[in-house]
């Protein structure tokens, strides 16, 4: 009768691979040590040196959004200033002879005022040179021919209101056109760097969470191969990784949302403003037309209400109001347009130029210097607004993210060391 003799197998030797793992290699325990603590620091340091990236290209783009936006608010300017000469220009062309010194003298102020905008922005960059190039081009053919029908209406000359005419056309044909293509390339621009800011925070909520999964899950393996639960320095790589995506992600995050609240409110209010300063003054030059043009200027009344109308919209758009008293303004100058109207309509010509150009607190002239002034300080606050609110910050979270990054990476190494020692 046989007798069987149970056998134990002698108790592996400390730092041994479990049965069943290959013992050389990268597979195997010594070498995935290696292979998975370098995969753990590498991630470490990645996570934290793109989270810089992340960071200063934010900043970076916010800083072009905002040149961008000085940009468009300047060209902007360039063009109400202009338009603002052309109103002067033609409400000082209904007085015969020597028109009144106010009226001249706001000419030549706005055209000044355009002209040193013009070489202002033609000097700030490369884009646009050849379009202000042709505008201040424009502009000299403009001047000329209103000092020539300024001269031909000093002597009573007919030919006076041709030459205004055809001097209002260059304005509005050549001049304004091409600085609304320039204030439209910019205002693409500044949607394209803001596009670029909202991507920020996404993104470093991406590369966190995955350099997050990695670090887990070379934690589980080294677990499941060294039977022990936590391992300090994969740890210590985890909560470093883990404070530099959550200090960049609320960075980035932040200055998404600081960045589209401007966008949404003080810089669409700035434009909307802007644009109606541009407008009113235009229609206040259609209104002189329309008496120049004695009895057979109906086109330019409808051009009036038209622009009138678009002015309207613009300052009651919905969101931030920079001036909530516009509007009203705004309906003080058309009651007293009304007034003109009714006068000329009912054969008073000079009576409606009478009040046209009255000096009255209350007449036409007084109403839109005050509704053009309330218009041109909100745009002025609003372009301090929105440079300030894109102002790029949080540069030095991104290198703390940077530094934690190194850190990590540090900790899952060494984190690693003893155990590799174990198998030597």
């Amino acid at each position: 009768m046989s007798t069987t003799v149970a056998t134990t197998s002698p108790p592996a030797a400390p730092g041994s691979a479990p049965a069943g793992h290959p013992t050389s290699g990268w597979r195997s325990t010594p070498g995935g040590l290696r292979v998975w603590g370098a995969t753990a620091a590498v991630v470490a340091a990645l996570t934290g040196l793109l989270a810089l990236t992340t960071v200063t290209s934010q900043v970076a783009a916010l800083d072009e959004a905002r040149d961008s936006a000085a940009q468009l608010v300047g060209l902007q300017d360039a063009r109400n200033q202009l338009v603002a000469a052309d109103a002067a220009a033609t409400t000082a062309f209904l007085v015969g002879g020597l028109e009144p010194q106010d009226l001249r003298a706001r000419y030549d102020a706005s055209v000044d005022a355009g002209a040193q905008a013009l070489a202002r922005l033609a000097a700030s960059g490369p884009d646009g040179a050849d379009e202000l190039a042709a505008v201040t081009a424009d502009l000299t053919t403009y001047t000329g021919l209103v000092e020539q029908a300024r001269a031909n209406n000093r002597q009573g000359f007919p030919v006076a209101s041709a030459y205004l005419e055809e001097a209002s056309t260059v304005l509005r044909e050549d001049v304004v056109p091409t600085l609304d293509v320039l204030v439209a390339a910019e205002q693409d621009r500044v949607d394209a760097e803001l596009a670029t800011v909202r991507t920020a925070a996404p993104l470093v909520v991406a590369l966190t969470v995955l350099a997050l999964v990695v670090l887990v899950s070379v934690q589980v393996w080294v677990a499941r191969r060294t039977r022990r639960r936590l391992n300090l320095g994969l740890v210590g790589a985890t909560l470093a990784v883990l404070v530099a995506g959550v200090a960049a992600g609320a960075a980035t995050g932040s200055a998404e949302a600081r960045a589209s609240s401007v966008h949404d409110d003080e810089y669409a209010a700035t434009v909307a403003t802007s644009q109606a300063f541009a407008l009113v003054n235009d229609a206040r030059s259609r209104e002189a037309f329309t008496l120049i043009r004695r009895g057979s200027g109906a086109e330019y009344e409808e051009s009036f209400q038209g622009s009138v109308a678009q002015a309207r919209s613009a300052l009651e758009v919905d969101g931030v109001r920079l001036d909530p008293t516009s509007p009203a303004l705004l309906d003080a100058w058309l009651a007293a347009h009304a007034e003109v109207r009714a006068l000329d309509d009912a054969g008073d010509w000079d009576g409606a130029v009478a009040l046209v150009t009255s000096e009255e607190p209350q007449a036409p002239p007084a109403l839109f210097d005050e509704l053009s002034a309330a218009l041109s300080e909100a745009v002025a606050a609003g372009d301090a607004q929105v440079a300030d609110g894109l102002r790029p910050g949080g540069l030095a979270v991104g290198w703390l993210a940077a530094a934690l990054g190194v850190v990590g990476a540090v900790l899952a190494w060494t984190g690693l060391r003893a155990r590799r020692e174990e198998y030597r």
